[in-house]
């Protein structure tokens, strides 16, 4: 069970997720779940059924810039960029997930929790 619940909290923080590694700088879809998997210290570990669908939301609401590179080692990449308006959405999903979190430790941790 402990799999499915991590599976349904990863695809609410997702966006969260890819917004956050994106900050740093472009990166290409296996390197933005790469990093996920290292910052989480390999609590996520994004699949590209969560992945693909979030970066193509996220470019669709104008929070990435994609573009197409040429690779070394292999087919060409789509490389991800944080816009203006994603740094806003990030700001506004680490607000959210900062009273989230808050709120849970504090149910869970009971009333001593402040």
């Amino acid at each position: 069970m402990s799999g499915r619940i991590r599976t349904q909290l990863l695809k609410g923080t997702t966006t969260l997720l890819v917004l956050t590694v994106l900050r740093d700088g472009e990166l290409y879809g296996y390197e933005i779940a790469q990093r996920i998997n290292e910052r989480s210290s390999g609590a996520f570990v994004p699949s590209e059924g969560s992945l693909y669908p979030a970066l193509h939301a996220l470019e669709a609401d104008g929070a990435l810039e994609a573009s197409w590179r040429d690779s070394d080692r292999g087919p060409r990449r789509r490389y991800y960029k944080i816009t203006k308006v994603g740094l806003g959405m990030l700001e506004k999903h680490a607000q959210e997930w900062a009273a989230f979190s808050l709120g849970m430790a504090r149910a869970v941790g009971g009333a001593d929790q402040r």
